[in-house]
């Protein structure tokens, strides 16, 4: 029992957000390349594979995190209890989970297109390398919504057996989100992240931060118009657009406080709403 609960606590399985973020994305170009006049029996199929791949892909990147950090998740008062960095999970043991959840994501992989598992595959070394740039970069933040959005690319991929502009444009103003709420989510430990010495956008932008949260949502709201516009949506969607680009300027910037950890948390997380707002708002799209 004891294993299970360390188990759980390693891979975040009891924090949702984390796969929740991962899985919208791949939720949202599956929605977008879908063809909803047909059975619904594809779309429902891979929205399950796509959501067991990103919980899987998840719980084994927060392993290969801890693993990389372990030095300095034992410095940071919010990491030091993870079960790497207080040994109670040694680095063997986690490497084996670790490789284990990639086992079992990647029979989740095989079940989609060749193109699809091609494009997977090349992504792999950015998705294990990304708890490194810390290290190197004031710019994890962007690898990270490189790597947390590519899922958009491979959902349109799998339908279509193709690539477009549409998903690109619409994976890179994700990239912008993901920027945005993780600058967000690492005012949380920017005090020990600056002792420390490690780099992120948090730090870079502490003077002005709501100022480049607003830049980034920005693109991100200027990728969904123009998907709008290129899909050729109904009136409706751009007005049901008005609902999540409230939530991002007023919620998430304007009531920010940087200086409160809670605050900042309570933000973050708020974005697994707004990923359900753009979701229920590419089926107006798309259905409407």
């Amino acid at each position: 029992m004891q294993n299970i609960k360390l188990f759980i606590e390693l891979t975040r399985l009891s924090k949702p957000i984390g796969f929740m973020l991962l899985f919208w994305p791949c939720i949202w170009g599956l929605t977008l390349s879908y063809n909803f006049g047909l059975s619904l029996d594809i779309f429902i199929f891979y929205g399950f594979l796509f959501f067991a791949g990103s919980v899987l892909m998840r719980s084994a990147g927060c392993i290969v995190n801890d693993i990389s950090d372990k030095n300095i998740d034992k410095l940071v008062e919010r990491t030091k209890k993870r079960p790497i960095a207080s040994g109670k999970i040694s680095i063997r043991l986690g490497i084996f989970y670790a490789t284990v959840l990639c086992a079992i994501a990647f029979l989740i992989l095989i079940n989609f297109n060749k193109f699809t598992i091609l494009m997977a595959l090349i992504s792999m070394p950015l998705a294990f390398t990304y708890p490194l740039m810390k290290r190197f970069t004031y710019w994890p933040q962007l690898f990270l919504g490189v790597t947390f959005n590519y899922g958009l690319v491979l959902a349109w991929i799998s339908i279509n057996n193709d690539i477009s502009i549409i998903p690109i444009i619409f994976y890179l103003g994700a990239i912008f989100w993901t920027l945005g709420y993780d600058t967000i989510y690492g005012y949380q430990d920017i005090k020990d992240d600056e002792i420390i010495g490690v780099k992120s956008t948090s730090i870079k932008f502490k003077s002005n931060p709501k100022k480049f949260i607003l830049v980034c949502y920005l693109i991100f709201i200027a990728s969904l118009i123009l998907i709008g516009l290129l899909m050729k949506f109904d009136f409706i969607y751009f007005l049901f657009l008005i609902i999540p680009i409230f939530h991002l300027i007023f919620f998430q910037i304007y009531k920010l406080n940087t200086s409160d950890p809670i605050s900042c948390l309570a933000k973050f997380k708020t974005n697994n709403f707004l990923g359900l707002l753009i979701f229920v708002n590419l089926l107006i799209g798309k259905i409407v």
